[in-house]
């Protein structure tokens, strides 16, 4: 009996899942902050083969029996690295082929995630001996990563500069309670150049992305600074202008 005349019942009921290749099939993230002035990245040193002793980004193989999809997978991957929950998270892309990985045939979805690295104690977990945040330049960082994570990393930092330019991400990158004059440096630090005041807090204002919190203020050695945080439920807004529009 051929397979047109199976009921789809009973063709599940036959299929071997082993009749195809498989490749090894992972997610990685690029988890990225802002600490002491600069974009940084989180980085875990290999504990095992393959690329043992080498730095790489996070990730792990896909748990087919725990994880509901990509994005679950994602989540658990985050969480036992840093203890958050709830960041913003966005796929990047795919990348696959027969020599990124020595085992085998291999590829893995890419996401990156955005935090504020306050109050977060890293976790390097199962397979790793270290896990610590790396400054970001033009492309990347100044380390030979294993596999093919530069390129990815490389892919992932062109991608948020340029997101940057028209959309509220750098609020993710604070802590939930921040100034303005916070979230302007965010965009510097991550664009690599200033941006003049007044037209940032007008295009801030267009956006309508974030809400004052009442009564908080901040106090240093100017005049007290107004507090705010991201508006509950506000999805990403998209600017009609670039920041140099």
């Amino acid at each position: 009996m051929g397979n047109a005349d199976l009921t789809e019942q009973e063709y599940l009921a036959s299929y071997n899942v082993h009749a195809f290749d498989v490749p090894l099939t992972s997610v990685d993230l690029v988890i990225f902050t802002v600490r002491e002035q600069a974009l940084q990245v989180l980085l875990v040193q290999r504990g095992t083969h393959p690329a043992k002793g080498q730095w790489a980004l996070p990730g792990g193989f896909i748990d087919i029996r725990n994880d509901p999809d990509l994005d679950g997978t994602a989540l658990r991957k985050l969480r036992e690295k840093t203890g958050v929950t709830a960041p913003y998270l966005e796929q990047l892309q795919g990348f696959g082929s027969a020599t990124r990985d020595p085992r085998g045939w291999s590829a893995t979805f890419a996401y990156f995630a955005l935090i504020g690295s306050s109050h977060i104690e890293l976790q390097h977990g199962a397979g790793a001996d270290a896990a610590s945040w790396h400054p970001v330049g033009d492309t990347g960082v100044d380390l030979a990563l294993a596999f093919d994570h530069g390129t990815i990393l490389s892919t992932a930092v062109q991608r948020l500069r340029n997101k940057v330019e028209y959309t509220s991400l750098p609020a993710h990158l604070l802590a939930p309670e921040f100034t303005l004059s916070d979230l302007q440096r965010v965009y510097e630090i991550v664009l690599g150049r200033p941006i003049d005041k007044s037209a940032f807090r007008k295009r801030v204002k267009e956006g309508d992305f974030l809400e004052e919190i009442t009564g908080k203020q901040r106090h240093g050695s100017n005049r007290p600074a107004q507090l705010y945080r991201i508006r509950s439920g506000q999805p990403t807004v998209f600017f009609n202008r670039t920041m140099g529009g």
